[in-house]
């Protein structure tokens, strides 16, 4: 064995392994969340009950730390993290998750552009853009959820308004 004289970097764990920085603890949200509903039945109040179920369904949406979950050419999902179900970890992933959520609300999408899918060095489409990014069941059933929650909490504040 060879001593380390100091000059060298010590070796990483796996080749190319980085640390990735951590994130708050679910814990803390699903806190915020109990404390909203703790505090909707103290008050009796169904508008604080609206106001954190608005709150969780943007939480869902828009800031639960997730994974990107986009087949690649090769097969398998991006396990790259992401913040939001809405999100992909990058432009082209972004793409095909956003024909997803598209056909999710059962609509083609408009802005679609008609990209090759192709491998470049074989010519070959292994996956096409519909399989590719087409959605998990658990991320498909909360999405919907999140967006009814939405929708009830739009109806409960305008009948509020009344």
């Amino acid at each position: 064995m060879v001593p380390n004289l100091g000059n060298e970097e010590p070796p990483a764990a796996r080749k190319g392994a980085r640390r990735l920085p951590r994130r708050e603890s679910a814990l803390l949200w699903w806190a915020l969340f109990a404390a909203f509903a703790g505090t909707a039945w103290w008050l009796q109040s169904w508008r604080v009950a609206l106001l954190g179920l608005l709150t969780w369904c943007l939480y869902e949406f828009l800031l639960v730390p997730t994974l990107c979950r986009v087949l690649k050419r090769q097969g398998h999902p991006c396990t790259k993290r992401v913040r939001g179900r809405l999100f992909a970890c990058g432009s082209g992933h972004q793409r095909l998750k956003n024909d997803a959520l598209w056909r999710l609300a059962g609509l083609r999408n408009p802005f679609q552009k008609n990209d090759e899918e192709a491998d470049p060095e074989t010519g070959v489409v292994v996956h096409s853009p519909d399989v590719r990014g087409r959605l998990t069941p658990v991320d498909r059933s909360l999405i919907l959820l999140a967006a009814l929650g939405t929708i009830a909490a739009l109806i409960g504040t305008i009948y509020g308004f009344g």
